[in-house]
């Protein structure tokens, strides 16, 4: 009774040092030398060898016993890669059709190949149905020449001894890094076999540690493996494509003034000083902004010195014209003078009355920073800055060309501004610009203007984003609705 347990407790130990020399491995190379070769130390045999998964990279040979290097252009390892391709392929096979069934190959399962003509095989459990397991699906099987197709059952017996044992190489996610092959003269016991699948299990968790990050499309391809759950999620992906969704179009947007005053410049000149500051509420009369009135000045000391001197003209001619009829003549030609200097006078007194600019009417100042102002030449009728009312504002969009679908007016607007990121408002839109103009930052955009309907109105000179709402349209084609406009553009149809 003590010999039994003895061997138990030896094959317990061995396989506990090749789990630790497993994970101690430092590469895949390292790892693949420690399975083919160190391996013999736990159950014996001829030869062995390691190939590698089709993904990330075509499936190879990694690793054969005895050799510290595979040589792909030998014989024996385009051989025997052809060999695991196919016991690579049957168990796809045998493992799809199990996990389609609701059932998995179990320890002690013995699969039976059997030839077609073309070429595959078809295996046959004989274990009693069981929830699909991916620790399962790694249990090894054994198979002989009987197994493989004629060309390379010919082969067989200049390479291998009788019996071979496939053992594949799978992850708890599913994943498969592969397989194993061991090949021996006598036949393989369910002890072999258990031992083995517990050292494919450590030898798959030690390469899924040298494995790339697995992607989300190998996710998917997991997910979507055949069976009853592939069914249900093409199916629940199917209803959520025709799902109707709102078509809503995201744009820039800014809160500004509705109906403003602009106020501009009165005459040509230089603006010598700004007496309001940006977004000063001012009320009416008060003043805006000054230009620089020393040319007028100027005009006005002499308009009014031609003045004076035109009126002394006019009376000493009008006394003169008393006794003599030549002054007389004279005397209309100074009235004449004298009203010009009078119109001329009037005129620059006017013009320098208005150098100073007040407000028209209250509101607030809308304009930039004002030492991009002082010192600053315009000319008459240019903009200098905006007189807003707080409460009278509309939202401002610009929808770019690309994501201009149904922005109509009387669509629903809904404004997410920057600075509030728990606040909303709502508004319709009114007007839509029938041009797309370039916008500041350089982006061709309809101009959108709409009008806030809720009693809560933001703050002038919000910016956000604002949320245009359009008709009902299936899922499908909301997410599909920008890849197939650049494909119609790229492919002109």
């Amino acid at each position: 009774m003590n010999a039994p347990l003895r061997i138990e407790a030896n094959a317990l130990a061995l396989l506990w040092q090749l789990s630790a020399r497993a994970r101690e491995a430092a590469s895949e190379e390292t790892l693949g030398f420690v399975i083919v070769n160190e391996t013999l130390a736990l159950t014996p045999y001829r030869q062995a060898a390691w190939w590698r998964a089709p993904a990330p990279v075509p499936g190879a040979v990694a690793a054969v016993s005895g050799l510290p290097q595979s040589d792909p252009g030998t014989p024996y390892v385009q051989w025997l890669g052809e060999v695991c391709r196919v016991l690579e392929r049957r168990w796809a096979q045998a493992s799809t059709q199990g996990a389609a069934a609701g059932t998995s190959p179990q320890a002690g399962t013995q699969f039976h190949a059997q030839a077609v003509p073309n070429g595959e095989f078809s295996g046959e459990a004989g274990a009693p149905a069981q929830p699909v397991d991916p620790a399962a699906l790694a249990w090894p099987y054994p198979f002989t020449a009987d197994s493989l197709p004629a060309a390379l059952a010919a082969d067989w017996a200049a390479w291998w001894p009788t019996h071979a044992l496939w053992t594949p190489l799978i992850d708890r996610a599913g994943r498969s890094f592969g397989g194993i092959v061991f090949a021996r003269e006598e036949p393989w016991t369910h002890v072999d076999e258990a031992l083995l699948a517990e050292l494919a299990r450590v030898w798959s968790h030690a390469l899924a540690a040298f494995a790339p990050r697995v992607s989300w499309i190998e996710r998917a391809k997991l997910t979507l493996r055949a069976g009853r759950h592939r069914r249900r999620v093409l199916a629940a992906l199917a209803i959520g494509l025709v799902v109707p969704v709102p078509l809503t179009v995201l744009a820039p947007a800014e809160v500004t003034p509705k109906d403003p005053f602009v106020v501009r410049a009165p005459l040509d000149g230089v603006i010598d000083r700004l007496f309001a500051q940006p977004n000063q509420r001012v009320e009416a009369g008060t003043p805006l902004f000054a230009l620089d009135s020393t040319a007028l000045a100027s005009r006005y000391a002499l308009a009014n010195k031609n003045y004076a001197t035109a009126q002394e003209e006019y009376r000493q001619t009008a006394q003169l014209a008393v006794t003599d009829d030549k002054d007389r003549l004279d005397m209309a030609l100074r009235k004449g003078k004298l009203d010009e200097s009078a119109v001329e006078l009037d005129y620059t007194a006017r013009e320098l009355a208005r150098v100073r600019v007040n407000a028209p009417r209250a509101g607030v100042a809308v304009f930039s920073d004002p030492n991009d102002w002082n010192g600053k030449a315009v000319s008459i009728g240019e903009k200098v800055m905006l007189l807003a009312d707080p409460a009278h504002v509309e939202l401002t969009a610009y929808v770019p060309v690309a994501d201009n679908v149904d922005v109509v007016p009387g669509a629903s607007v809904t404004l997410y501004p920057k600075s509030s990121p728990l606040a909303s408002y709502d508004a319709r839109i009114d007007t839509v610009a029938y041009r797309a103009e370039p916008t500041p930052e350089g982006v061709v955009a309809y101009r959108v203007k709409a009008t806030f309907v809720g009693a809560v109105k933001p703050p002038l000179g919000v910016m956000g984003t604002a949320r245009i709402h359009g008709h009902w349209t299936p899922l499908a084609y909301y997410l599909l609705r920008r890849p197939l406009a650049t494909a119609r553009q790229w492919l002109g149809w």
